[in-house]
């Protein structure tokens, strides 16, 4: 196995465990009036992917099912964090930049089907799940209020899938992607 496909399956790993405890952190996000509104857009955006019932790669996959909801997270924290959230609490902004920071891995592993997966992602603050836009998390307290805690929810309730260490994950992980990825 190549030193970088070891690093992917170990990584991968490491942020489904992870991803429960990131998605409620981020959240924390969403209740700053003083993060600029295109940054909470992009995280609201981002938190809603996992509620979409038609996602990229359909949660109940073996081993990769919940990978494109962690790769989602940290490209909209990447977006997020090319704003100036210097008037955000470092808390958020810690998260922000974590997760942003973890994009590089996003982009190298998926190489050229990155600016796909970043231009999906700006494309979620225009789409809804569970009848919930993003304007409308951003924007209005009682849907964001609702829709915290359905997130709360989410993290309590979820539960790491298995992720085996097989290089083959990687080339399911790679194909789906290619394949759903708007051209």
């Amino acid at each position: 196995m190549s030193e970088a496909n070891a690093k992917f399956l170990d990584t991968f790993s490491a942020w489904l465990r992870s991803l429960g405890e990131d998605s409620a952190a981020l959240g924390a996000v969403l209740e700053v009036e003083d993060c600029p509104q295109v940054a909470r857009e992009a995280v609201a955006g981002g938190l809603n992917y996992l509620f979409k019932s038609l996602d990229l790669i359909p949660d109940g996959i073996d081993d990769i099912g919940y990978l494109d909801d962690a790769f989602v997270l940290r490209v909209a924290c990447e977006l997020a964090a090319r704003e100036d959230l210097s008037r955000t609490p470092p808390a958020a902004v810690q998260t922000v930049e974590r997760l942003a920071a973890d994009a590089a891995i996003v982009r190298e592993f998926l190489e050229k089907d990155y600016e796909r997966l970043e231009a999906y992602v700006r494309g979620l603050r225009r789409g809804a799940a569970r009848g919930r836009t993003v304007t409308d998390i951003v924007g209005d307290a009682q849907v964001r209020s609702e829709f915290l805690a359905d997130l709360n929810g989410f993290a309590r309730g979820y539960e790491p899938p298995t992720f085996t260490r097989e290089e083959k994950n990687l080339v399911k992980l790679r194909a789906f992607f290619d394949a759903k990825l708007p051209r």
